[in-house]
């Protein structure tokens, strides 16, 4: 809080190494390892509507992609992640570190595009909970989410996630030829002890039946919604 004494604040180390998870893997990107494996996921017609709400893509092929992330991550510096299946064999997502402020401990997590395999799944909650942890770790003060605020799926996914609505940044972007208005969220480091408690126990195989299905899930248990 604004109370807070930070006169021994240091800048934190810059996130991004791997994370195993039990259903997802997280690694930085490595093209020679990891492009084929992201366009299959990712790229051609089938999947050109995951980059409605997000600043890249659509994209055709490998090469695209690639071409497309390296030159975001030289002008922008972004920690690009794929998030891959437990055993590290098939990528189902990618997401990134953001506007990363290390000297006032804050990140954001965006970009983030599941393919249909992972979407609404326990891999790409946890994917975002291996993020988030990892952030924290760090010594991070600050966890960012923001999204288009026409994108209800991301809003959403937010708050079930235990991100707080700061506000409405109107008439944000200018986005593939449209106006974009930004929703801001965020976690802080106090907050996130209970977050990060109220994940791990959804994210427990007890909570899901033989079927698969949850049983309890995380909106019932969102801070605000309490």
């Amino acid at each position: 809080g604004w109370m807070s004494d930070l006169s021994d604040f240091t800048p934190c180390p810059l996130p991004g190494g791997e994370g195993t998870g039990r259903y997802v893997r997280l690694e930085p990107i490595d093209w020679a390892r990891h492009g084929e494996g992201l366009a299959e996921a990712l790229a051609g017609t089938e999947a050109a509507s995951l980059w409605r709400h997000v600043a890249l893509g659509p994209f055709r092929d490998a090469a695209e992609i690639e071409a497309a992330f390296r030159k975001t991550q030289q002008t922008h510096g972004w920690r690009m992640m794929v998030i891959l299946d437990a055993d590290g064999e098939r990528a189902l997502g990618t997401a990134s570190y953001m506007r990363l402020r290390p000297e006032h401990g804050s990140c954001e997590v965006g970009s983030v595009i599941f393919s249909r395999a992972l979407q609404r799944t326990r891999g790409a909650t946890e994917a975002m909970f291996l993020m988030a942890d990892a952030a924290f770790a760090l010594g991070y003060r600050r966890y960012e989410w923001k999204c288009d605020a026409s994108n209800d799926a991301s809003r959403r996914a937010a708050l079930r996630l235990g991100f707080t609505y700061e506000g409405l940044f109107r008439d944000d972007m200018v986005m593939k030829g449209r106006n974009r208005d930004t929703a801001w969220f965020s976690i802080i480091d106090t907050e996130w002890p209970a977050r990060r408690a109220r994940l791990i126990d959804w994210l427990d195989p007890a909570n899901f039946d033989q079927h698969g299905m949850q049983k309890t899930s995380l909106n019932e248990s969102r801070p605000e919604a309490v």
